[in-house]
């Protein structure tokens, strides 16, 4: 994939991060997630798994801030998304997934109801939650099962979210 179809692909990513749709990521956009898939899933923030989610939330936040927040302000915009995404993740693609890991890992706690792997219904309430497309949702979970066997684990997350910002798909 060239350079200008890389860039193009990961700018369209900025805007499933910015969740308040007000043209930079920052730390609400983080702890705005994690409320609104609290709320998906009816757990209470002041929960083990509520505190483990706003943890990780912010966790992942700081990554993307060491990542792209190059002026220091404390807010992401879409170029230095870009600019950074593209600079660090290129040739790195697994630091990201490793960045967002313990909010990943906080997310799957809460969507995996009975131990035993994220079903690809719940994983399409949680991309959805997240700002993917909703028709788009239950067909992108289902693919993240790539064994078939009905569960994601959490290597399967991980491995999808890293191939989602270094693969010209959708």
């Amino acid at each position: 994939m060239d350079s200008a179809e890389y860039e193009r692909k990961i700018a369209h990513r900025f805007a499933e991060f910015d969740q308040d749709g007000n043209g930079y990521i920052d730390r609400e956009d983080f702890s705005g997630a994690a409320k609104a898939l609290l709320a998906e899933f009816g757990t209470t923030a002041r929960s083990d798994k509520g505190q483990a989610l706003y943890v990780g939330a912010e966790a992942f936040w700081q990554g993307m801030a060491g990542i792209a927040d190059v002026d220091g302000d404390q807010r992401v915009t879409r170029q230095e998304f870009v600019t950074g995404a593209v600079k660090r993740l290129r040739d790195n693609p697994h630091r990201f997934a490793e960045i967002a890991r313990p909010f990943l890992h906080a997310v799957i706690a809460i969507a995996d109801e009975d131990g035993a792997g994220v079903t690809p219904a719940n994983a399409a309430r949680v991309l959805r939650v997240l700002g993917v497309e909703p028709e788009r949702c239950e067909a992108v979970a289902t693919a993240l099962d790539g064994d078939g066997d009905g569960r994601i684990s959490e290597d399967q997350i991980l491995a999808a979210f890293a191939a989602y910002y270094v693969t010209p798909e959708p």
